[in-house]
C-alpha cells in the first residue's frame, strides 16, 4: 500500500516533525499512532518516516531509508498576474501538481484594484493551497510563492529562458513548445497576464527585458487555463 506523504515543518539530523495544524490533521484527523510510518519530504529528500512522539500540535518522526525519487523536472517559474480568487486557486493546485517550482503573484496595470489590495492577505491560503497539493501528488517539495510583486519588479526578476503568453502574437501555438525544446537545460519562467490582457506599456517592458513572445493557439484562454496549458508543454 502506498505511503501518504507528508511535508516536515522542521528536520534536524535524522528527526523530522510536523507542527502547528499540520500536526492536529495527522494526529486527529488521521488518528496516527507512535509507530506508524509516512513518507516525509525533508529538505528535498523523501524518507520513509516512523512517528516517534505525538501531541495535539506536535507529530515527530525518525527518518529511516531514502524512497525512490522521481525524475528531476526542469526549474519552472510561473509569474501568475493576480485574478479572481476562487480561479487562481484552482491554477495554484494545479501548477503545483504538474511540477511547477515558483509561483509570483503579479500585480498588473489591469490586476483589479480590489483584487491587487487584498492579495497580500491571501498568500498564506495560497501557500497552503500548494502544500497540500504537493503532498497529495507526492511531490519532495512544495513551490515557493512569495509576496505579490509589481510587474516591472517581476520582469527585471526573472531569470533563465523567459517567454511571455500574449494573445497580441500570431496563433503558433508550436512557437511555445520549439521555445522551451531549443533551451532543454535552462531555468523556464513563464508570465500570464491578468484577465484584460497586458497594456501596451507592459508589453513594452517585456520586450526592452528580452522576454521572447509566444502564443497558445488561435482562441482567447482565461488566465486559469492559459497557466495550466503553458506549465503542461514546458514540463512533458
Amino acid at each position: 500500500m502506498t505511503r501518504r506523504r507528508f511535508i516536515a515543518d522542521e528536520v534536524e539530523g535524522e528527526r523530522a516533525a510536523l507542527v502547528g495544524e499540520h500536526a492536529a490533521h495527522l494526529s486527529k484527523v488521521l488518528r496516527a499512532q507512535v509507530g506508524q510510518e509516512f513518507d516525509i519530504a525533508a529538505k528535498g529528500n523523501v524518507r520513509r518516516g516512523e512517528i516517534t512522539n505525538i501531541t495535539k500540535d506536535r507529530v515527530e518522526f525518525v527518518l529511516r531509508e531514502g524512497v525512490t525519487a522521481t525524475t528531476a523536472q526542469r526549474e519552472v517559474t510561473l509569474l501568475l498576474s493576480v485574478f479572481k480568487f476562487d480561479r487562481m486557486e484552482w491554477a495554484i493546485e494545479k501548477a503545483t501538481e504538474l511540477g511547477v517550482s515558483t509561483i509570483v503573484p503579479v500585480i498588473a496595470r489591469r490586476t483589479e484594484a480590489h483584487l491587487a489590495k487584498a492579495s497580500t492577505k491571501r498568500v498564506e491560503r495560497w501557500r497552503k493551497i500548494a502544500r497540500e497539493a504537493s503532498q497529495q501528488s507526492r511531490r519532495s517539495g512544495e513551490p515557493l510563492i512569495p509576496d505579490p510583486l509589481a510587474l516591472r519588479d517581476a520582469i527585471v526578476a526573472a531569470q533563465g529562458l523567459r517567454v511571455l503568453l500574449s494573445e497580441h502574437e500570431s496563433p503558433a501555438r508550436a512557437r511555445l513548445k520549439n521555445l522551451i525544446d531549443d533551451h532543454p537545460k535552462e531555468p523556464l519562467t513563464l508570465a500570464v497576464g491578468p484577465e484584460g490582457g497586458w497594456t501596451d506599456e507592459e508589453l513594452g517592458l517585456f520586450q526592452k527585458a528580452g522576454w521572447q513572445f509566444a502564443s497558445l493557439g488561435s482562441t482567447i484562454l482565461r488566465a486559469e487555463t492559459a497557466a495550466i496549458t503553458a506549465l503542461a508543454l514546458a514540463i512533458s
